[in-house]
């Protein structure tokens, strides 16, 4: 029991911000707006806890999180004051200038952040920088309500997971899984909102 009672303290960090970083999933797919506080909590949490684990670049996305949050939120709150525009959900799939802008931005983020891990003592840096790269424009689509955004994080949460399986941060992965299982039933919510 006293193992058990060492683990949970142990873990204590990682598991309250897999059980906030939850309610942000549910919220995000429900397009409530309370997802942006608690996206700021367990952000600040898992900044952390990827700091510890020595993920920097997941550490620093953490950071980029709480901040696009805080505009997420405003971004959303508009939505109150009447800007029609903020409350629709938008596709990219017409805007192939934007998709593209978007992909070029994912790539420099990607060579940038690998030249900096490789100098750090992470042992992920490629897979690292890759995650991070597509979550900042993944978390930027979300704030702009673009669909798409639930596709990015098909991509990106599975590589996710193998970094966590292999840093041993198994709350990380459970909750990771669960957020590609919701990426899927978030864009199937999201797409019967969607404008046309």
């Amino acid at each position: 029991m006293t193992d058990l009672f060492g683990w949970f303290l142990k873990n204590f960090d990682e598991i309250t911000g897999t059980i906030i970083a939850l309610a942000y999933l549910y919220f995000s797919i429900k397009q409530n707006i309370w997802l942006w506080p608690l996206g700021i909590i367990s952000s600040a949490i898992f900044a952390y806890v990827f700091f510890r684990s020595k993920i920097y670049a997941g550490m620093g996305l953490q950071i980029y999180y709480v901040i696009i949050s805080i505009y997420g939120w405003y971004n959303w709150w508009k939505v109150r004051n009447g800007n029609k525009l903020s409350t629709t959900v938008k596709s990219l799939l017409g805007n192939y200038k934007l998709m593209v802008v978007l992909l070029l931005i994912v790539i420099f983020l990607f060579v940038v952040l690998f030249q900096i891990l490789v100098h750090t003592d992470t042992n992920v840096p490629y897979y690292d920088a890759l995650i991070s790269a597509l979550s900042i424009v993944a978390t930027w689509m979300l704030a702009k309500k673009y669909i798409e955004h639930w596709w990015v994080w098909l991509l990106a949460d599975p590589i996710s997971i193998g970094i966590f399986i292999y840093q041993k941060l198994y709350f990380m992965v459970i909750l990771y899984f669960i957020y590609s299982i919701m990426a899927i039933v978030g864009y199937k919510s999201w797409k019967k909102d969607l404008a046309v």
